[in-house]
């Protein structure tokens, strides 16, 4: 079915998926409090974080920075939980679609950088006002 942007079948879609991402949000608090004494908190949290961002990164692309603060983890985390959902989707035949940095002061674009994080410095002018790479998955 070809669903045009914004139509009703996609809005409420998208709404959904928001209630997912919320309930996995609270599921993860509820385990947080009930952990107060320190103790180790079970590996299960971790993928529920993953599917949260693979959940966001279906519906739009985003930076790392705005996926922490949907997901509410750190941005380093991020990108952690970003290098094991890039081999993982590759089993279900789906991949990490990374839009490269961009130098805002020449415009030069980081086509070839695989890692995921944002390079420090443009290579050409030495400028460090560079653009966050965005993701999504297709």
């Amino acid at each position: 079915m070809l669903r045009v942007r914004n139509s009703p079948a996609l809005l409420a879609e998208q709404r959904l998926a928001i209630q997912r991402l919320n309930y996995i949000i609270y599921f993860t608090k509820e385990i947080k409090k009930m952990n107060t004494k320190g103790n180790f908190i079970p590996r299960e949290e971790y993928a529920t974080i993953r599917q949260a961002i693979i959940t966001l990164l279906k519906l739009r692309t985003l930076s790392a920075r705005k996926i922490s603060a949907e997901v509410r983890i750190p941005e380093k985390e991020v990108l952690y939980h970003l290098a094991h959902i890039r081999e993982a989707i590759r089993k279900h035949e789906r991949h990490l679609v990374m839009t490269p940095a961009v130098c805002r002061k020449c415009g030069f674009t980081f086509k070839k950088r695989e890692r995921l994080t944002r390079p420090g410095r443009c290579p050409v002018c030495r400028n460090e006002q560079i653009t966050e790479p965005v993701y999504g998955i297709p």
